[in-house]
C-alpha cells in the first residue's frame, strides 16, 4: 500500500504544479486530500492505509465540490472580511478614537478587499498552486532538509512561471 500512495501524490502534485489555476476544483482537491492523509491519524487511533486513504479522498471530494460550487462566492466572502478587518485595524491604528463609525469602517474595507481578491485571484491562484503542488511532490522524495527546501522552493518557481506564463498568454491573445 505504501507504493500507490507516493506515485498519486507526485501525479497529482505536478498536475496541480502546471496546471493548478485552470483545474482549481483539482487544487482544492489535492488540498483536501492532503490534509485528510495528515488528519487521519488524528481522527482516529492507527487507522489502516485503506482508512487513512478512504478519509483522504473524501477530504479530497468534499474540497472539490466546495471549489466547483462556491468559488466565487467564498473569494468574494474572504475579501470582504479581510478587507474589513484590515480597514478596522488599520482605522484603530491611525485615528485616536478608533473607527468613530466602525460599521460603515468595516463595510467599505470589505468591498474594497473583495474587489481586490477577486481580481488578483488568478495570480494568488497560480502561486497557491504551485506551492501545493510543489509540496506534494517533494513530500514524497527522502532528502535533506536543505535539498527538501531547495526543490520545493525550485518547484515552485517553476509551478509559477509556466503557469504565470500561460495565463498572460491567454490574457494577451
Amino acid at each position: 500500500m505504501n507504493l500507490p500512495i507516493p506515485i498519486l501524490s507526485v501525479l497529482i502534485g505536478a498536475i496541480v504544479l502546471f496546471f493548478g489555476r485552470k483545474l482549481f476544483w483539482l487544487c482544492v482537491a489535492a488540498v483536501g486530500f492532503a490534509a485528510g492523509m495528515e488528519l487521519a491519524p488524528h481522527l482516529m487511533h492507527e487507522p489502516t492505509p485503506i482508512l487513512q486513504l478512504s478519509v483522504a479522498v473524501v477530504f479530497g471530494f468534499i474540497g472539490a465540490l466546495l471549489a466547483m460550487f462556491l468559488q466565487k462566492i467564498a473569494i468574494a466572502i474572504a475579501g470582504f472580511l479581510a478587507g474589513g478587518k484590515l480597514a478596522m485595524a488599520l482605522a484603530a491604528a491611525f485615528f485616536a478614537n478608533g473607527a468613530n463609525y466602525p460599521g460603515i469602517t468595516f463595510i467599505i474595507g470589505g468591498i474594497i478587499g473583495m474587489i481586490l481578491l477577486l481580481s488578483l485571484f488568478d495570480w494568488a491562484l497560480i502561486v497557491m498552486s504551485a506551492v501545493v503542488g510543489a509540496y506534494l511532490i517533494g513530500h514524497t522524495i527522502v532528502l535533506p532538509s536543505t535539498g527538501a527546501t531547495i526543490l520545493f522552493v525550485g518547484l515552485t518557481v517553476i509551478g509559477i512561471i509556466v503557469q504565470g506564463s500561460a495565463f498572460r498568454r491567454r490574457a494577451i491573445g
